[in-house]
């Protein structure tokens, strides 16, 4: 049972780290607010969209095919701080609620994975 929760789970991050990355590729205008609340001008979110689309499209695949526990991590960090990137930038708090899912998923797979217990099990897929 646990093989076919992690598969689903792997599925599941797939899924979105492709779609976001298909939709920076593309460079939605809607996004930009959500990068200059950390500061970036509007031209450099703009410039800045197709790299994080590039990171986004290898994050899926690396979390689907090799899921290393590193990238798993950066999945979760990187999803949690686009999710609060909502309220940050003047969207309602709901807007974070509803894309709790985004990192809660790749959580799910670092914890199935086995949490690191040192420096060098980052890199692993597992111990």
């Amino acid at each position: 049972m646990k093989n076919k929760i992690e598969i689903l789970t792997k599925i599941g991050v797939f899924g979105t780290f492709l779609g976001h990355g298909i939709v920076a590729l593309c460079i939605n205008p809607k996004w930009i607010p959500l990068l200059t609340c950390y500061g970036f001008s509007e031209g450099q979110a703009v410039a800045l969209m197709p790299y994080i689309g590039i990171a986004d499209i290898i994050i899926a695949f690396t979390v689907l095919l090799y899921p290393i526990r590193f990238v798993v991590g950066w999945a979760i960090l990187w999803a949690f701080m686009t999710a609060l990137s909502r309220p940050i930038s003047g969207e309602r708090f709901v807007e974070f609620v509803e894309r709790s899912a985004n990192w809660c998923l790749p959580l799910v797979l670092l914890l199935l994975l086995g949490i690191p217990q040192n420096f060098k099990s980052w890199f692993k897929v597992r111990e």
